[in-house]
């Protein structure tokens, strides 16, 4: 059953989804995974805030995030909105999870002169700092010397540092919100000295010139998105658990959790007495991560993803785990229980 025929079983208007665009970013293309256009209109939005604060505000009644990479790690401005350091979006729950695969192209207009031979070496120069440079697994399909600033994501940036290093070495970078504006911004270039760290779908959108495909340093670089929605409270996020199953989790294999909490900075064995936690009660944990905490100077918020969910009417291990966890730590909140979905991709 799709989530549109659901909505319509319950007698529900086709929802709003809200991503993280323009149209063709790699946000936009892992929400088509999950939404059909058929049956939800999904809305691009400038910021990963405005998705928050469009679900916060139940302008929308699902959110797609980008949440983290497997070769650059977690997407820090998601981090820090789910820290909700100023109480802002106490109602945003995670609800479902998408994974992606990410190629990335350098997109551009190509150059009318030809290029020289070096211009393709791939030659890495070794430093103090890294005497042997990783080397990149693809080259130029055309000359690249015209490129004098480039355009993407921060996440983008750091999952093709071979590649750059390689054949862009000190050529300006200008960070944006998505790798698609990225595209988009290059697309108005009247100079064709800019380009564009972005998908082969936003070259086909804007009428770029690909300059190199597969730039990744990893040709198993995957992103993990996030599917918010609104609840009330607690219970409420728990008791939608199962009708957000049936759509976002019915091939996952068990559950996760998301929480997070910072202790006594000044008492020795507080973190590892909040880990303890967890093995008590058998959690096992998938990931640990910490943002600084915007209070105190050296203080964190920890965050921990563990295997399990939360069930309603406190019942159940992680229930008992998340109550001790409150009696021994700080502004422990808990951000949400999904269907599990990386087991049929990557174990």
């Amino acid at each position: 059953m799709s989530m549109g025929d659901l909505m319509e079983g319950l007698g529900l208007e086709l929802g709003l989804v809200a991503y993280l665009g323009p149209p063709s970013s790699y946000t936009h293309q892992a929400t088509l995974e999950d939404f059909d256009e058929g049956s939800f209109v999904l809305e691009p939005r400038v910021t990963i805030q405005d998705i928050f604060a469009a679900v916060q505000s139940d302008a929308v009644a699902y959110g797609v995030v980008p949440f983290e990479n497997s070769t650059n790690g977690s997407v820090v401005y998601t981090s820090d909105l789910f820290a909700d350091r100023q109480f802002q979006y106490t109602n945003v729950y995670v609800c479902g999870e998408a994974y992606l695969d990410v190629h990335h192209c350098l997109l551009g207009h190509q150059s009318s002169s030809s290029p020289s031979d070096d211009s393709l070496a791939g030659d890495t120069t070794p430093t103090h700092q890294s005497p042997s440079p990783p080397r990149p697994k693809t080259q130029p399909l055309t000359g690249v010397r015209h490129v004098k600033r480039i355009y993407s994501h921060p996440q983008a940036f750091g999952q093709c540092e071979a590649f750059l290093s390689t054949y862009l070495k000190g050529v300006e970078r200008q960070e944006v919100s998505s790798t698609s504006k990225a595209a988009e911004i290059v697309a108005k270039d009247t100079t064709e000295t800019m380009a564009a760290i972005s998908s082969k779908v936003a070259a086909q959108v804007h009428d770029l010139d690909i300059l190199a495909t597969r730039i990744e340093d990893r040709d198993d670089n995957t992103t993990r998105f996030f599917i918010l929605r609104r609840a009330i409270d607690d219970e409420s996020s728990i008791a939608s658990l199962e009708a957000d199953t049936a759509h976002f989790g019915m091939e996952g294999h068990g559950w996760k959790t998301l929480v997070n909490f910072t202790i006594d900075h000044h008492s020795p064995g507080a973190l590892a007495d909040a880990l303890q936690v967890f093995k008590t009660y058998g959690l096992n944990l998938t990931s640990i991560g910490s943002r600084p905490s915007r209070i105190t100077p050296w203080h964190y918020i920890f965050f921990v993803e563990f295997e399990g969910r939360r069930e309603s009417e406190g019942r159940g291990e992680v229930n008992q785990a998340l109550a001790q966890l409150e009696s021994i730590t700080r502004g422990c909140r808990w951000h949400g229980s999904w269907r599990n979905r990386i087991s049929r991709r990557h174990n």
